[in-house]
């Protein structure tokens, strides 16, 4: 064990206080004395644990990044997540966010690649009422971020997918009423991220999951889910691994819990950027990781389980596809997705007009919406586009996310919305008549941490000072050939990068039309090749 004593600064107020006491100073202290009140240690830690970050103050340049202090970056408004697990909403859910980002958030309205709604501009002294609202509609902002359990990813088409093996909705349910906000998890060595799909398309992530259950079909047991742990990116992007391990359904709740002790109770504490649940199942192996699993927290041996079959299917549901109930879900895409807070209200209007009152967020920064007759689909497409979120959209729109950027992140070195929207735009122009074979993701983040999954991209991108032509530019280094569960490919691996490739800030464009131009002449059309697979053959002179 790494240790249990103090290590190093967060583990210090972690043990004084995990976080999840702070919401009462925020409600009956902070909002009422307003940001000048805030404890610094709440402010710079436990906020965390409900949603809160500081958002960085305007005008700050990429280059003071990681010279100045936080107190020197971060302005007194604050980013709120709102935690949707499995993305589920109602449309009376969505319309209580959208009036919170409209009174509280100057509009704003993000979707994240973790299946969260964020919202900027929000102030300390508006918390009490955002959290009534919210937690009325049965929302909240538990455990959205800090040393916790976040988020669980599902399958945006739980429930209603005419393919899907199993709905994986009631696992879910059962984790998080469980065990976010419980104690005894409320202080883990970092983050720990979970996924759960029941559909074949792998529709979830879950190879950069600290743990996953993916749906299969055991020869002899029936359906249940494949285990997978210790995936993760940031600045040491690892793969998760299977454990070889079948897991009932009803199982499946008991074994996240043991996971998630093993990393609250054997997890890397000295030192932050080794605290991931990543680099204890390097060092223990997949055989340690199971035995530890089932001797110590479970109590019994999970049953040898075969791998899912490789997806046939993008994971992304944009589009039109029937339901298990004869009804449509619609899923569409707004540029890197960005939205608002009047836009989501007009969308609530719209969906409830043409007969649902259910939607969902998805790991792709993408909305599906549900429950849609078949004689009211071209309709709703039509109003759709009118709100700027497409269901045939473009290949590169569809394949292109971006991390918050500088314009509200402290750790960001360069932007990312704005530059990855005009590169979208520009890219639609320049390629317009050009028919590529497969969608190519485009994925743009502002610094190495990777929100934005740039090692999993066909074209990653992360934010950096780069030199052109003698001159210190915002920028971006270039990861090529990266890619999760796809179709198009056998396994799932991370992009490679070329030594020296890097593109400015505003050059996104140009770059990505040179090497899709490139790939396009080079490509083996007759074995289907991906850029993917292109990109980890061809010469470095390709790529350039």
């Amino acid at each position: 064990m790494d240790g249990k004593a103090p290590l190093n600064g967060n583990e210090e107020w972690k043990q004084v206080d995990d976080g999840l006491s702070v919401r009462d100073r925020i409600e009956n202290t902070y909002s009422k004395g307003g940001f000048a009140s805030i404890d610094p240690t709440d402010l710079h830690g436990r906020f965390r644990v409900w949603g809160l970050y500081t958002q960085r103050k305007p005008g700050i340049d990429g280059g003071r990044t990681a010279t100045l202090e936080p107190h020197e970056l971060e302005d007194e408004y604050f980013m709120l997540r709102v935690r949707i697990d499995g993305g589920q909403l109602t449309t009376e859910q969505l319309r209580v966010i959208a009036g919170i980002s409209m009174e509280f958030g100057r509009d704003t309205a993000d979707l994240t690649d973790r299946q969260n709604i964020q919202l900027h501009w929000v102030e300390v002294e508006s918390m009490p009422e955002i959290w009534r609202r919210l937690e009325a509609v049965g929302l909240g902002t538990t455990e959205a971020c800090g040393d916790v359990p976040r988020v669980v990813l599902g399958s945006p088409v739980a429930g209603i997918a005419a393919d899907e093996l199993i709905d994986p909705t009631p696992q879910i349910d059962e984790i998080t009423a469980r065990f976010i906000g419980d104690e005894t998890l409320a202080n883990l060595p970092r983050k720990f991220k979970s996924a759960i799909t029941g559909h074949p398309s792998h529709d979830v992530v879950h190879e950069i999951n600290d743990v996953a259950f993916v749906a299969v079909d055991h020869p002899e047991l029936g359906i249940g889910y494949d285990l997978w742990v210790g995936g993760g990116l940031s600045t040491a992007p690892r793969l998760g691994e299977r454990l070889g391990a079948f897991v009932s359904p009803e199982r499946v709740t008991d074994t996240w819990h043991g996971v998630a002790q093993i990393f609250r109770d054997y997890g890397y504490r000295r030192l932050r950027n080794k605290a991931r649940l990543k680099f204890l199942l390097a060092e223990w192996g997949t055989e340690k990781f199971r035995q530890v699993l089932q001797d110590e927290y479970l109590g019994y041996a999970l049953p040898d389980g075969p791998p899912a079959p490789k997806p046939l299917t993008q994971g992304d549901h944009v589009g039109v596809h029937r339901q298990k109930d004869g009804r449509f879900y619609i899923g569409v895409t707004p540029i890197v997705g960005r939205v608002s807070g009047p836009n989501l209200a007009r969308l609530a209007d719209l969906i409830e007009a043409h007969g649902s009152s259910r939607l969902r967020t998805t790991p792709h920064q993408k909305l599906v919406i549900l429950d849609i007759p078949e004689d009211r689909i071209e309709s709703l497409i039509a109003g759709l586009d009118d709100l700027g979120l497409s269901a045939r959209p473009s290949l590169i729109r569809r394949g292109t996310i971006a991390c918050t950027g500088i314009e509200f992140c402290k750790l960001a070195i360069v932007e990312t919305k704005a530059y990855a929207t005009d590169a979208v735009l520009a890219l639609e122009e320049r390629l317009a008549g050009i028919d590529l074979p497969h969608p190519i993701s485009l994925h743009v983040n502002g610094c190495p941490n990777s929100c934005a999954r740039i090692q999993t991209a066909d074209i990653g991108l992360k934010g950096q000072l780069v030199t052109i032509d003698g001159e210190q530019v915002p920028g971006y280094q270039v990861h090529l050939g990266g890619g999760l569960a796809d179709p198009h490919r056998e396994e799932p691996e991370l992009g490679r990068t070329v030594r020296g490739l890097k593109v400015p800030a505003d050059g996104i464009a140009d770059y990505t039309e040179r090497v899709v131009r490139r790939f396009l002449q080079d490509r083996d059309a007759a074995s289907d090749e991906s850029f993917a697979e292109w990109a980890h053959r061809a010469d470095e002179e390709a790529l350039v």
